[in-house]
């Protein structure tokens, strides 16, 4: 387990810090307009104002974008490739997961499957997390203020489902 990266390849960081960016707005285009949605629901007290979720998801994937580098960076030159190619997997299976809460929550308002689809992603950022500490324990780190949004989420998503 490498644990320092000596040089950083500022091409491949800026490409990992963008594919969270282009996947999470790709699936935020195709889920309408979320803002007035969201406004529409019926919230919990609790629920933040909509101006909070482009913020916190913004840091959320600039964390990925550079976990993800560290764990790439890690993995490139090791040859155990079965172990690699699920690390990568997983990472890319929780970005596909995130991105698709939004369609089921916002453009199509299945609250109760939206908020089964959160507990799901968070059972893949929990494997992502420990699949990321084997290899470099900066890159588990640097998830947990998505691993804490999540469970957020999961709760208001929950409340949401029973209020509407």
């Amino acid at each position: 387990m490498k644990e320092v990266i000596k040089k950083i390849n500022f091409k491949e960081l800026i490409i990992c810090i963008l594919i969270p960016f282009i996947i999470g707005g790709l699936f935020s285009f195709l889920s309408g307009d979320i803002s007035s949605i969201y406004e529409e629901f019926n919230k919990p007290f609790f629920a933040p104002p909509r101006i909070i979720f482009p913020i916190v998801w913004s840091i959320i994937y600039f964390l990925l974008g550079i976990s993800s580098y560290i764990v790439y960076q890690t993995i490139k030159d090791d040859k155990n490739d079965m172990d690699n190619k699920k690390i990568l997997i997983v990472y890319f299976l929780q970005l596909l997961i995130n991105a698709t809460y939004t369609i089921i929550l916002f453009r199509f308002k299945l609250y109760f499957i939206s908020f089964l689809w959160t507990l799901l992603l968070i059972f893949v950022l929990i494997v992502m997390i420990s699949e990321f500490y084997e290899k470099n324990k900066l890159s588990a780190y640097l998830q947990i203020p998505y691993f804490i949004w999540c469970i957020f989420a999961a709760i208001l998503n929950f409340f949401i489902c029973i209020l509407n």
